[in-house]
């Protein structure tokens, strides 16, 4: 007997999670923007009690946050936070590729070149919840082959944020190679040759350049 639930049905607030979360990450929904509960519940088709669900996930998140007399706005960004968002994930990315390059198996090594060419084909398509999510998978991966738990429950708690970054950087014509690119190099660096010093350098470089191209965007 077992009691595994396949296919769990999706609950209409993770829908509407979602596409809140999604539309403050691809900036439909910019910094500073008022959340007014009643517009969401028109615009999303839902209750009052369903959005202010989603709104508490999202202030958990750091994509939300509440002001006294104006109640939930989209969390403004700016460099003193994205530059620390910037520091954890080169410190937790950088020992997740040494050890996943150590820990790597012919299966697992499959797992990563599927996600870089599914990475490809959202890139390929311009689709930035694709690319977002797609990315997300594949630093999922790549944590759990290194078995970093605990530190991908760090990054998960910066998710919501790391997305929004991600977003704003990704694509950036202020970037000498693309992001794709950059993500590539590392992937190649773990699973092709093999080289954890090699794939810690790719980390440092694609998240330097992701940083720079950020503060040049935020400072204006």
């Amino acid at each position: 007997m077992s009691l595994k639930i396949e296919n769990p049905p999706v609950t209409l607030r993770e829908l509407c999670l979602n596409k809140v979360r999604n539309a403050i990450i691809t900036g439909y929904f910019p910094s500073g923007k008022r959340l007014v509960e009643r517009t969401l519940c028109e615009e999303l088709g839902v209750s009052r009690s369903v959005v202010r669900e989603v709104i508490r996930y999202l202030e958990a998140e750091g994509l939300v946050e509440i002001l006294p007399n104006k109640g939930p706005i989209v969390s403004l960004l700016n460099w003193d936070i994205a530059s620390q968002i910037y520091e954890i994930r080169l410190l937790l990315e950088q020992s997740a590729v040494v050890d996943c390059t150590q820990n790597l198996t012919d299966d697992k090594a499959e797992q990563i070149k599927s996600l870089l060419v599914e990475l490809e084909k959202a890139f390929t398509n311009d689709d930035i919840n694709l690319i977002i999510a797609t990315s997300s998978e594949l630093y999922e991966t790549i944590f759990t082959i290194a078995k970093h738990y605990i530190a991908w429950e760090v990054v998960q708690r910066l998710n919501g944020r790391i997305s929004r970054l991600r977003a704003m950087t990704m694509k950036s014509t202020q970037r000498e190679i693309s992001g794709y690119q950059r993500i590539k190099n590392m992937c190649e660096a773990i699973y092709l040759y093999k080289d954890s010093e090699m794939a810690k350098q790719a980390v440092a470089e694609h998240i330097n350049e992701a940083a720079l191209v950020a503060k040049n965007i935020l400072d204006k």
